[in-house]
């Protein structure tokens, strides 16, 4: 059954178009990779399926669940199961950490002994009752994001470049953490979860096995297939040149 179908999605930011066009399906149980140049509109598409108000919908429709979201307000979305992990997280003053993972279990229904199971998991124990992201490194803020996630308990699992910024380390214990998260570790027909992760270096996918992945470029997407195979394009040939050969292969396919 599809969880996820974005429809003809085109996204303005101020005055500027980011995406045009934007059909994108993800089945119940399926991850799907994102790969794209930086700019290309990767973390809009994320922003727009959230819901976060900056990004304008200007045309199509966003469907999780067989429920037009397009004009939900992001805490209805989160409702009805869609969770992220941004890239960026802001620094938040005067707010603890463990306050966020109260909050975050009683949207999962989780109890107060799961929030220390899990901080003991992502070796979060020594930040809760520190404020959000603040001296946090890059790999506690990614760890911090998941954390919130994974007491959420999303069924759809949205994460922008959660290996960027961070160390081998820590980009393994993410890999882990992400697989219980999509369920990785389960048989493709027992798994309920789905997932979208944009990755820029391709360093998760070490740790993730993802479906398939597609290439965001010029706010289209394109060059739909296989991760590895996706990403070692990209590696030999650049985003350009992976464009090149899709549309090549695209065209002796059509002929």
């Amino acid at each position: 059954m599809g969880i996820l179908r974005v429809v003809n999605l085109g996204v303005e930011v101020g005055e500027r178009k980011i995406l045009k066009n934007v059909n994108l399906y993800i089945k119940s149980g399926e991850t799907f990779v994102l790969f794209g140049p930086n700019g290309s509109g990767k973390s809009t598409l994320l922003n727009a399926i959230i819901g976060n108000p900056t990004y304008r919908v200007v045309s199509g429709r966003i469907m999780f669940k067989k429920i037009d979201v397009t004009n939900l307000p992001t805490n209805e979305r989160t409702k009805l199961g869609i969770g992220i992990a941004f890239q960026n997280p802001p620094k938040i003053s005067g707010v603890k950490l463990i306050d966020v993972l109260r909050f975050c279990a009683r949207i999962g229904g989780y109890t107060e002994e799961k929030i220390l199971e899990l901080a003991e998991k992502m070796n979060m124990v020594n930040h809760l009752y520190r404020e959000i992201n603040v001296g946090f490194s890059g790999g506690e803020v990614k760890r911090s994001e998941l954390l919130q996630l994974m007491l959420m308990n999303p069924d759809l699992i949205l994460l922008d470049e959660p290996d960027s910024g961070v160390d081998l380390e820590n980009v393994a214990l993410i890999g882990e953490a992400i697989n219980e998260l999509l369920e990785r570790d389960k048989n493709a027909e027992s798994r309920e979860k789905s997932g979208i992760i944009i990755t820029h270096q391709g360093h998760i996918l070490d740790y993730v096995d993802a479906d398939y992945a597609a290439i965001l470029y010029n706010g289209r997407i394109a060059c739909i297939g296989e991760p590895e195979d996706i990403l070692n394009q990209i590696r030999n040939h650049g985003y350009e040149g992976c464009m090149a050969r899709c549309l090549r292969n695209m065209n002796e396919n059509s002929g």
